[in-house]
């Protein structure tokens, strides 16, 4: 892969005589082969130059899940743009603090989010469907260097922060998860990740296009019908969150319909061992856990499809570093020692915008991303995540891990899901607050819960009280709100 940037990778590829007529992206109801799409990618790329877009400068896209918007982003990188794809579900004001506070002066819209797009701010809105009249053109001197994409996230703080990424930044990602899945022309993806999650932009679009794979993007993910979607489709693997994977569970895929699969993958939010072992008994095929954030571009660690450690999210991907250090110290851990989560390599993100943005979330020092995550490297090198620095629970100062808690609670067969925060106390300062879902038709008794984790762990990390609740509330990506089940904890 010597491409300077991801566009050039892309358009290299789509010139290929072998690729050129493939299939290559599925949305709305028609293929777009490789010919097609790198037409449509250089005529946004022209369009955006004719109107004077600079090299450098910012352009958020609001669009649908469909072919013309991620020739939109594509030719956003191709122009030398740097492309913000805009979650629908925020209101406009929201959008508009946004591109505002990282300087996003450009908005690049289809017809049916433009009325949106204008509400964000003054000034004209690009028209992307006026792509199709004009001429091809791109930039053909990008470097790895040269920024491409901001991503915009709330993470697990739950402030908005904007990630700035460069072309060597996806490059280095694409590297490394093409390496470690072994995507080539014959694969074929089913996109059901948000287009504005790192996820679904790096290793549902670029990843795939760059290997000559097929993408097809589903509007969205409906257990009831997903399995008919895999049989129509036929893909060689998926790519989903926790609660997805959850979900499925409850629907039986008919006969055959899966066998199209080679493996599942599962990123962007925690996976229990016993979730993971369910799954893959109940797909038939292995699932692939990984670990990653936006500020590293977006895959850090993944396990080898044939080498798989469950309740691991596997070991670094070629061209990266992971490490565990003391938290605050700059001092590694000893193998099977939790410790806080550090990255390095060319994947680290250039920065926040603005710079002011970083508040409590991850930093880079000495070379060295420092996550927030805990977790603990193997022998092997093969990384565990066992939760945030800033959600340890400090009884009576003893540091109690949520994730240990949880994944106790997770083996009485009444729970479904859980979620383990700290709560005030007068005398103890934290104690842990379990918050569960049950299984369809179970009763969650405290009394029992209680019991299981003094049996696993220790009297101290026995929960107060055990709250049970229909479902557990979601930030971003299948990721729980900690926060909101803090503040509902401290009522209690």
């Amino acid at each position: 892969m010597n491409a300077t940037s991801i566009p050039q990778r892309i358009l290299d590829t789509a010139r290929d005589p072998a690729i050129r007529a493939r299939p290559a992206l599925w949305a709305g109801g028609r293929w777009l082969d490789y010919a097609a799409l790198a037409d449509a990618v250089m005529r946004v790329s022209g369009l955006l130059l004719d109107r004077g877009l600079r090299r450098g400068e910012r352009v958020a896209l609001f669009a649908g899940r469909t072919a013309d918007a991620a020739a939109g982003f594509l030719g956003i990188l191709a122009a030398g743009g740097v492309a913000n794809v805009i979650d629908p579900r925020l209101p406009p004001e929201e959008v508009g603090l946004r591109l505002r506070s990282s300087d996003v002066r450009w908005r690049l819209a289809d017809a049916g989010h433009a009325e949106v797009a204008a509400a964000t701010a003054p000034g004209p809105v690009i028209r992307l469907e006026d792509a199709r009249s004009a001429l091809p053109r791109i930039v053909t001197d990008l470097t790895p260097a040269d920024d491409a994409v901001l991503l915009s996230t709330t993470g697990s703080t739950g402030t908005s922060k904007a990630v700035l990424l460069t072309h060597g930044n996806l490059l280095s990602n694409t590297r490394g998860v093409a390496e470690r899945t072994g995507v080539t022309p014959a694969d074929r993806v089913l996109h059901m990740m948000p287009m504005h999650h790192t996820n679904g932009v790096n290793n549902l679009l670029i990843v795939p296009l760059a290997c000559g794979a097929s993408v097809v993007m589903l509007e969205r993910f409906h257990a009831e019908t997903f399995f008919d979607e895999v049989a129509a489709h036929r893909p060689t693997y998926i790519t989903g969150v926790a609660t997805h994977y959850s979900r499925l569970l409850a629907h039986a895929p008919p006969r055959g319909a899966l066998s199209s699969l080679r493996f599942a993958r599962s990123g962007s939010a925690p996976l229990t061992a016993q979730l993971h072992r369910e799954v893959e008994r109940h797909l038939g095929i292995p699932l692939i856990h990984s670990y990653g954030l936006s500020e590293a571009t977006c895959t850090v660690a993944m396990n080898p499809t044939a080498a798989r450690k469950i309740g691991t999210v596997g070991t670094a991907l070629a061209g990266q570093r992971v490490a565990v250090f003391r938290p605050v110290e700059e001092t590694p851990v000893a193998p099977g020692t939790e410790g806080e989560i550090c990255i390095a390599g060319p994947s680290l993100m250039k920065g926040y915008v603005p710079p002011s943005a970083h508040g409590d979330g991850p930093s880079i020092r000495n070379g060295w991303l420092r996550t927030g995550d805990l977790g603990a490297l193997d022998a092997e090198g093969y990384l565990t995540v066992s939760g945030r620095l800033k959600e340890i629970i400090i009884r009576g100062g003893e540091n109690l891990s949520p994730g240990r808690i949880e994944e106790a609670i997770l083996h009485d067969p009444a729970v479904r899901s859980c979620c383990v925060v700290g709560a005030p106390d007068p005398d103890l300062g934290e104690v842990p607050v379990a918050f569960v879902v049950a299984q369809g038709g179970a009763s969650v008794r405290e009394r029992a819960i209680q019991e299981l984790v003094r049996s696993a762990l220790t009297r101290a990390c026995v929960p107060a009280r055990v709250v049970v609740l229909d479902a557990l509330p979601e930030i971003g990506v299948g990721k729980v709100d900690r926060g909101a089940l803090r503040r509902l904890a401290s009522k209690a």
